[in-house]
């Protein structure tokens, strides 16, 4: 008995004649009809009653349906997950993705795959609010945190947690603050992109999550402006860590509470719900979560 014959019994079933599925298949009705035949003699039952008008399933026909339908599937299945990967990609796709991120690593990451796909072309924005995809005719959107609309498709990527930091210097001139609680006396820099509110840096401990209401001069909506500032040993910082893992590697800010920080944002693929997401999407999805795994100590404490 061959797969192929199963798949054609259910195709049969599904679309109730020979001559469709001689049509779908582009292959002549007597070719059908010969495989269905020899799937019979194979299985040595009788699958369908045959009649000018209609085809019937017989009891054995019915208890093969189903089986027959579960192969059918799973090898559209499998034809749909390496859909693509042989193919020359080209087209358009307009992205946009956030500055700290698009900063960092999708920059290379989307230059990349444009690179290994040569017949297409993308538009990539960088911008930390949440933009509408379907009004700004976006293809996809790289985006943290929680997603609200039902309408969009959200697939995740990575997490990606956030430090406190601060100088050495900073730290010589001021002291390490024994406990998070302690943050509140002392000059905080504040993110204003933060959805929990830039005084509220959040805490985890062995009873749950707690927050840190903080204080501070300076505050801004430009991650990259605090990092630079707690550089300069201005203040301490609540931040991603993707944005000074290489200034902690290289002791130009330390961790101040590396297992207490409680802020950790998935990292998500959005787009708008589809039946059928384009190959060229789906390979740029693949594409830059490999390349964020790939890189995942940026994200992640090891």
């Amino acid at each position: 008995m061959q797969a192929n014959d199963l798949i054609l019994f259910s195709q049969v079933i599904e679309l109730g004649s020979f001559s469709k599925v001689a049509e779908t298949n582009h292959l002549t009705n007597s070719v059908v009809s010969k495989r269905i035949a020899r799937l019979e003699q194979d299985l040595g039952v009788q699958l369908l009653y045959r009649t000018t008008r209609k085809l019937t399933l017989t009891e054995a026909g019915r208890a093969l349906a189903q089986r027959a339908k579960v192969v059918n599937q799973a090898t559209l299945e499998a034809i749909e997950a390496v859909s693509g990967f042989g193919e020359n990609i080209t087209g358009h796709i307009k992205i946009s993705v956030p500055t700290i991120s698009g900063d960092l690593l999708l920059a290379d990451a989307v230059a990349e795959f444009c690179q290994l796909h040569t017949g297409l072309t993308i538009d990539m924005s960088l911008d930390n609010r949440f933009v509408d995809l379907i009004e700004g005719g976006y293809d996809l959107v790289i985006r943290s945190g929680h997603l609200d609309d039902s309408s969009l498709i959200a697939r995740h990527i990575i997490d990606s947690e956030w430090v406190v930091c601060a100088s050495p210097a900073y730290i010589r001139q001021y002291g390490l603050p024994a406990q998070p609680q302690n943050l509140a006396e002392r000059n905080c820099l504040q993110y204003v992109y933060q959805t929990t509110g830039a005084r509220d840096w959040e805490f985890k401990s062995n009873k749950g999550s707690y927050f840190v209401k903080v204080s501070g001069g300076f505050s801004s909506n430009n991650a990259a402006a605090l990092r630079k500032a707690a550089l300069g040993g201005y203040g301490i910082a609540y931040l991603p860590r993707c944005l000074v893992y290489h200034d902690m590697q290289d002791g130009q800010l330390v961790d101040l509470f590396p297992s207490q920080v409680g802020k950790n944002l998935g990292v998500y693929a959005v787009y708008p719900f589809t039946k059928q997401l384009p190959n060229k999407i789906k390979l740029l999805i693949e594409h830059i979560k490999a390349y964020y795994l790939a890189r995942s100590q940026y994200f992640v404490s090891s």
